[in-house]
């Protein structure tokens, strides 16, 4: 996997860096703002970008700007994205065009070499991948959420589709049959009102539902 790199901080950069070679991936160019992170892609051509959210030269979110560039201008590059918290409308907001080769993760979770790795692996493949922090913050808002109407199991299951788990791997990690996993998505769109929506993915509207947006 070739790979280019946007960390403004030298020591996580260079520790990430080592890690995705150790993996047996390259990383074709690292640099530290989304100036040169553009330029890198556009004479690269790498098959991830992996890029913070707030870097030079405005030190704002000028990395989810370069990211939804990226998306827009090279859209066979996957994209994952490291931020220090959780912003949900920065993942909401590169889903919001499609859901295909995007991920929004933690910085912490790159502690977590296997998770990190795995959600890698799942925006590579044309999947995608949130941080399960994410996802937990989004399950525990108050009354008003306009998902309160499903049930424990339904949240569950949306939890899931929203780290980019497919029905298959949902029902692997429920220890339920993926018929049953299919009825609960199908319940959930109900609930969100998007069973007659046509022209649209109805797994992305609900995920985007479920980010707020």
């Amino acid at each position: 996997m070739r790979i280019v790199l946007a960390e403004d901080s030298t020591l996580l950069r260079e520790g990430l860096v080592r890690l995705l070679a150790d993996e047996g991936h390259e990383v074709v160019a690292a640099v530290p703002d989304a100036g040169q992170l553009l330029t890198a892609v556009e004479r690269d051509r790498p098959d991830v970008v992996i890029t913070d959210v707030r870097m030079p030269p405005d030190n704002t979110d000028d990395g989810l700007r370069a990211a939804l560039q990226v998306r827009r201008q090279w859209p066979g590059t996957a994209v994952l994205v490291l931020s220090q918290y959780v912003e949900k409308r920065y993942a909401a907001q590169l889903l919001a065009d499609r859901s295909d080769g995007v991920g929004y993760i933690l910085k912490d979770r790159v502690a977590h070499v296997e998770d990190f790795l795995e959600a890698l692996d799942r925006v590579a493949a044309g999947s995608t991948a949130l941080d399960p922090e994410v996802v937990q913050q989004l399950l525990s808002a108050n009354g008003n959420d306009p998902l309160h109407a499903l049930t424990p199991r339904e949240r569950e299951v949306l939890h899931h589709m929203a780290q980019g788990h497919t029905n298959a791997a949902i029902a692997a990690r429920l220890h339920v049959s993926q018929s049953a996993v299919e009825k609960h998505v199908n319940t959930i769109f109900d609930k969100l009102d998007l069973s007659h929506v046509t022209g649209y993915s109805r797994r992305i509207l609900a995920i985007l539902r479920y980010l707020g947006a």
